[in-house]
This record gives structure tokens, sequence and C-alpha cells, in this order.
């Protein structure tokens, strides 16, 4: 994608407050996880969150309006987002008071896609490989809101917040359980991210059940 393509939104601070932002990803919902992890809904509600932004591998529409009734969303496509063909683009760009965001799946297109399979594969997850896409998308971003390899980042690097929230519907090796983010942003430009883990159950097949 050419970076004179990415529409920059500006998103506005609620009442004087810092902006909340939900941060979701890789729901896989229905090809992984029947549903929504149950708790995913609540916790985004009990999170205060102003806006969700769902970095891509939604799967279906039904999950992007089921986040619509805690807040308006934003989302872009996936690898697996078939059903957005047309309809979501891969990239975003919000211009938060002094910051600019940019929201991305993180495959990069198919040959990146595949190419990183072979290599994940032999050598495992490493941030490095997906470093170059991430940095340069957007280069004059103040950070990156990504998704697609289920693995929780919150790490600054060149002057970037680099954050993925991991996959709301299962977790990874080093982070097992399902979780979502909260990406709070200040008119001073201050951030902070949190990753929240999602409590009390597992997947079974594509099922949820108790711990």
């Amino acid at each position: 994608w050419e970076t004179a393509l990415i529409e920059l939104e500006t998103l506005a601070f609620p009442n004087g407050r810092p902006l909340r932002l939900g941060v979701v990803s890789d729901t896989h919902v229905p090809d992984r996880a029947q549903e929504l992890h149950p708790g995913l809904i609540a916790s985004l509600e009990a999170a205060q969150v102003d806006l969700i932004l769902h970095s891509g591998d939604i799967s279906t529409p039904a999950v992007l309006e089921a986040l619509a009734q805690v807040a308006p969303v934003r989302a872009v496509r996936g690898n697996r987002d078939f059903a957005f063909l047309g309809k979501l683009p891969l990239v975003r760009a919000f211009q938060i008071g002094p910051r600019k965001l940019v929201l991305m799946h993180g495959h990069g297109g198919w040959l990146r896609y595949l190419l990183d399979k072979v290599e994940y594969i032999r050598h495992g997850y490493r941030l490095e490989r997906y470093h170059d896409l991430l940095m340069e998308t957007l280069p004059q971003a103040d950070g990156v809101i990504f998704g697609h390899t289920h693995f929780v980042e919150n790490v600054w690097k060149g002057g970037k917040l680099l954050f993925n929230a991991g996959s709301a519907s299962m977790g990874s090796p080093v982070h097992p359980l399902p979780s979502f983010g909260v990406l709070s942003v200040a008119h001073d430009g201050q951030m902070q991210a949190e990753v929240v883990a999602l409590t009390g159950l597992r997947r079974e097949g594509r099922k949820w059940v108790e711990l």
C-alpha cells in the first residue's frame, strides 16, 4: 500500500479527559471459536473504552456488531477476513491530539505472509521479522497497533510504540490466556498501553469451557 493512500481520521477527546481505546485482535469467529470469549464484552465495558480498534482476523461481521454495542468500532482487514474484501482497508491512521497512530493487522500481504509462515515453522516467533513493516508503513506515526501473531507486544522502539494486545480468542506459548488491550491517549500526548487477560475460560476445539 502507498502511505499517501492511508486516510487519516481525527479523533476527539471525550469531555476533556484522555481518550480510552479498546484494542481487540484475532477474534477468529467462527473459524477458531464459535463465539467471542464470554468475558470480552463485559471487560470492555468495565474498562470504559470510548472507541474500539480491531486489528484484523475478525472473520465475521457479527463480531464488529457485538463490539459496537460497547463503543464505536474501527477495524482493518486481516489475512482471514475474506468477508471484508473491499469493505475494510488494510491500514487506518488516526490523529489524537499531537499523536498519530496506525492500525494494521501486520501480515503485510500474501507473499510476506507465506514467507513468514515458513520462518515461523523453522524459527518460531520473533518481533524483528515484522519490524520494517511496522516502522515504515507510516513513518511519522507515534504508535502502531497490530495483531496477526497472537503474541503480546507493548514496547517502544525508535520512539514509536508497538502494541499488540494478543488474540482475544487464543493465547500464545508466552501468554497462554486470550487478551485485549486498553490504550489511553492524553491531551499532551502521553500514551499508556496495557494488556488485559481474559480469564476463567479456555477453548476446547471451538467451544469455551470453564477452567
